[in-house]
Parts: structure tokens; C-alpha cells; sequence
């Protein structure tokens, strides 16, 4: 399936509903240090900016489709969640281009999320727990079925590469808390504290109040790329030799119970890889990925013959029948790739973006907006 196949998908999304908006690509520019810093206060002031708009950073180009001269990727695609997914994939791009693994490049794109960007829900510039501690999550998976996991890991930077770990060093495939740390520790990796002061100072602030209540699309606030943006970090690779990789990394929901754990390490859930047919990552609030087995089911319906886009429209739909007032508090968003290259998008609320990277002609910084079940 070749890079109009995404454009397709994109449309016939679209096409579905006239109120869901026009499907659009847009370049980014990645955000400059002093960008990184905002209060809280400022979070979440604007978090619900993106329910209702896309705002372009400065300097953005806004295209509506996918150049024409584009061409079949021959050496893989890569494909990520969220404004940061830019980031992720321009890592773990040189990885396919050079005919390394997709698991390898999977692996980069995630640690670049883990260490290189500083966001509130990804890696070390987290927010922490009510408690004021920081946990990490990830899961890695191969598209054999090899996978790996950790949950509620503290003060390791790369829990992505414990996870490769525990799928590569051990015959389980989750580890969690202390003994996901001790066994990180064991490989090699050193342990470090990780909480920043500016997310100490926003804990501190969250303290006076103490209100607890996941906001819609907390992900984006309108401003691709700023310290604002926040969630998981979903990453989907197909190699040159056709095979099929995903990583998915997060610190979770800020001020979550101690203890408390999503779907990005969760097989099944928060990823979910069958070389044979496809892969799929979620974002969003993780209980209802796990309550659907949401990433194997966008899978199994890659299987039955649905294309990736349509597969995550499914997947929503069944999140909104499972729970129909509840599907409208919150955002749930679901990506996935075929075997073949083809990908598509769909969440319940709109603002969900994702990027692609391949080596066809044309812009590779882009990001495209995901068709959605609501539209406010």
C-alpha cells in the first residue's frame, strides 16, 4: 500500500462525517528551550483550547494533502503519536534508512521521547503522583510476538530499553515497581533521580487545591510542541525487510494515585504488534484501552480485513457503546499500521495528531489530524 493510501483513509474518515472536520497536514518546527517552561496555571488554562481548534505554531506551513510526488516508502515508515511524534520519528528514521530493525528504531524514537523531551507526561520532565513521586511506563514489542514490559518504574531514564530487556534477558514479560528497578539496575542501567523542579513546583501548586479530574485533550493545548502537550508516546516501525515493531512510553497521568497504572504497558492495551497483519498504539486515558483490550482489537480488525483507519473508527465506536456518557468526559485515541505500510487514525474527541516519516518525496515533518467520533 503505498502514501496515498493514507491520504485515502484520511478522506474516507472525513468523508463519514461532514462535522468532523477537513483532514490536514502540517510541518512542525520543534519548540525552543524557553518555550519548555509555563505554569500551571497556564496549562490549564488553555487545556480545552484544542477541543475546539487546531492551532499552528509559528512558521507553520498548512498543506491539505500528501504531495502527489510522494512514492512508496522502500525502506519502511515509522509513525508516531501526538506533536512530539516529529521528534520520535527524525530519531528513529536513520535507523530504517541504514536497514536496521524496526524494533531498533522503535527503541530510538522512544528514548528520544524518554530523554531528549521535556514534557509533562513523557519521561523524565513527568509529573509525578499525588504522592509527588515519578513513575515510568513502557512496553516494546517485535512483531514475532516477543514483547516487553515495565510499570511504575522509578528513577531509570530509559524505561523503554528495561522493557527490550525484559523481553530479551528474561522469560517474563512485565516487571514492575521495586523489581522492575532492581532488574534495570542489574543490566546496567543507572538509577538517578528524575523529577525536575519545575514539575516538584507544579505538584506543589496542584497541592492547594488537590482536584483531581483528567481534562480532554490536556495532550495538545492548541500549541504543537510546547511544554503543555502531554501523554503517551505511541511509535509504529516497518522495517525494509517488512517487519513490524511498536514502543509506547509514558509517565502517566500527572497526580494519579500512587501505584496507579495505564495501558502503555499493558500488551493489548496501550500496544499491541502481529507482524502478520499489523500494529496499533493508544493515547488518551489509558483504563478505557485496558478495559477494551483496545490495541489487539484495532489488530483483530486489521485482520478481518478493515483498513487502519477504519479499524480505530471501530475501536472508538466500541468505547462509546461500552461506556456512552463517560466516552464524552475524556479522550481516547487509537493509531495503527498494516503490514503493508498503510496507516490510519481515529479518537473520540478531536485534536488527536500524528506524524509520519518515510523516504518518499516531500515533506517528512509533518502531522496529520485524525478524524474523531465528537467534534467539540
Amino acid at each position: 500500500m503505498n502514501i496515498q493510501s493514507i491520504r485515502g483513509s484520511a478522506a474516507a474518515s472525513v468523508a463519514r462525517s461532514s462535522s468532523q472536520g477537513v483532514t490536514c497536514l502540517f510541518t512542525f518546527s520543534p519548540p525552543q528551550p524557553e518555550q519548555m517552561m509555563s505554569s500551571r496555571r497556564d496549562f490549564l488554562r488553555t487545556s480545552l483550547l484544542a477541543t475546539t481548534t487546531l492551532t499552528l505554531p509559528r512558521g507553520t506551513t498548512l498543506i491539505d494533502a500528501l504531495p502527489s510526488t510522494r512514492r512508496p516508502p522502500t525502506r519502511g515508515r515509522v509513525v508516531s503519536t501526538w506533536d512530539f511524534g516529529v521528534g520520535a520519528n527524525a530519531a528513529a528514521w536513520p535507523v530504517l534508512a541504514r536497514g536496521d530493525s524496526a524494533l531498533d528504531a522503535v527503541e530510538t524514537g522512544a528514548r528520544w521521547a524518554e530523554a531528549d523531551l521535556c514534557n509533562t507526561t513523557v519521561g523524565h520532565c513527568g509529573y509525578p503522583d499525588r504522592d509527588g513521586v515519578l513513575t515510568l511506563d513502557a512496553s516494546i514489542m517485535n512483531g514475532d510476538g516477543r514483547c516487553g514490559a515495565v510499570a511504575a518504574i522509578e528513577d531509570i531514564l530509559h524505561p523503554v530499553s528495561v522493557a527490550r530487556a525484559v523481553m530479551e534477558k528474561t522469560p517474563h514479560v512485565l516487571l514492575v515497581a521495586g523489581g522492575a528497578q532492581e532488574f534495570a539496575v542489574s543490566q546496567g542501567f543507572p538509577k538517578r533521580p528524575l523529577l525536575t523542579d519545575a514539575a516538584r513546583a507544579a505538584w506543589k501548586k496542584w497541592l492547594e487545591t488537590a482536584d483531581y479530574k483528567p481534562q480532554i485533550n490536556v495532550e495538545r493545548n492548541g500549541t504543537p510542541g510546547s511544554a503543555r502537550n502531554h501523554d503517551t508516546l505511541g511509535i509504529l516501525a516497518l522495517d525494509a525487510h517488512g517487519t513490524l515493531a511498536g514502543a509506547c512510553t509514558t509517565s502517566g497521568m500527572a497526580w494519579k494515585l500512587h501505584g496507579r497504572v495505564g495501558d502503555s504497558p499493558i500488551v493489548g492495551a496501550g500496544l499491541y504488534v502481529d507482524g502478520e497483519v499489523g500494529a496499533a498504539t493508544a493515547s488518551g486515558v489509558g483504563e478505557e484501552m485496558i478495559r477494551n483490550a483496545a490495541s489487539f482489537l484495532v489488530v483483530e480488525l486489521m485482520r478481518q480485513g478493515r483498513s487502519p483507519t477504519d479499524a480505530c473508527r471501530e475501536a472508538i465506536e466500541r468505547v462509546v457503546h461500552k461506556r456512552p456518557a463517560a466516552s464524552k468526559t475524556l479522550q481516547v485515541c487509537f493509531l495503527a499500521m498494516n503490514r503493508d505500510g498503510e496507516v490510519g487514525a481515529f479518537a473520540l474527541q478531536p485534536g488527536f495528531v500524528y506524524a509520519v516519516h518515510d523516504d518518499t518525496p516531500g515533506p517528512h515533518d509533518t502531522l496529520i489530524k485524525a478524524g474523531s467520533i465528537y467534534t467539540s
